[in-house]
């Protein structure tokens, strides 16, 4: 899977405002949504946050993977956001979380999810392509840096 093929620069932000787990939830929907990515919004905030429920989606080194799956959405869809100031998303490593990648699936296929958050992870174990991401001045420089 490549990364450029779910993400495109109106599935990133560079400035989330939100201030707690569920705001940053719903500033990546509403990303999700204006890129018309999502049109069951109700459904898909259900499902990251029934999600969220069973186990946090913070992981360490400062990033957070909400995902979720749901029957209103079709194919695999994903958006990432970046906060100015760290959030507590009750991480593995009890660290506050900058970096925010929102992915949404369908339930009968798990192939392309898996892929996804395998590729996520992959990417962000290396200190310096999180540094990078957190440095980049635009969507289209977190789009070169995930395609490296």
């Amino acid at each position: 899977m490549n990364l450029k093929t779910v993400l495109t620069a109106e599935t990133i932000s560079l400035h989330l405002k939100g201030s707690s787990k569920e705001e940053i939830i719903n500033e990546l929907l509403d990303i999700l949504v204006a890129a018309k990515k999502i049109q069951d919004r109700e459904a898909a905030f259900n499902a990251v946050m029934d999600r969220e429920q069973k186990m946090s989606t913070g992981m360490k080194h400062g990033i957070a993977i909400p995902h979720g799956k749901s029957a209103a959405i079709h194919d695999l869809v994903a958006c990432i956001g970046i906060s100015e100031k760290p959030v507590d998303f009750d991480s593995l490593d009890h660290e506050p979380c900058r970096i925010f990648i929102m992915t949404l699936s369908p339930v009968e296929k798990t192939g392309p999810h898996l892929q996804f958050l395998a590729e996520i992870s992959l990417l962000f174990k290396s200190a310096e392509k999180r540094q990078e991401i957190l440095n980049a001045g635009s969507t289209d420089a977190i789009l070169k840096i995930l395609s490296e």
